[in-house]
């Protein structure tokens, strides 16, 4: 059996989820940030103590939604880690070209006596 070294094949879709996650990381990461830095920012008009409680509560879900996203990202890079190990590389066990024709070939003469 041979490897298939000179012929390109697209990659997996494990492949193609695993280069995304990344992106998808740093979204989770910064988008909950981003809602805490803006709520202190830019405060609601109203009592002090509702204030404290609403940026509290955005503290609360900010936190939430990064170790949502964070243990979401790693169950699936270990999935796609582990659907790349059971493929393993790719072999060819008789790469032959195959002659695709529209019709059958006619048949000899020489066919035909021997039977």
């Amino acid at each position: 059996m041979r490897k298939l070294h000179n012929q390109h094949h697209p990659a997996g879709l494990e492949w193609v989820i695993l280069k995304t996650l990344p992106k998808v990381l740093l979204a989770g990461i910064f988008i909950p940030l981003f809602m805490s830095i803006f709520i202190r920012l830019f405060p609601a008009d109203a009592a002090l103590n509702e204030i404290e409680k609403h940026t509290s509560s955005i503290d609360i879900l900010s936190v939430s939604l990064f170790f949502t996203v964070l243990s979401a990202v790693f169950t699936v890079a270990i999935g796609c880690i582990v659907v790349i190990l059971m493929k393993g590389p790719a072999y060819v066990a008789d790469a032959y070209e195959l002659e695709d024709a529209d019709e059958p070939e006619a048949e000899n003469d020489n066919t035909r006596n021997k039977q």
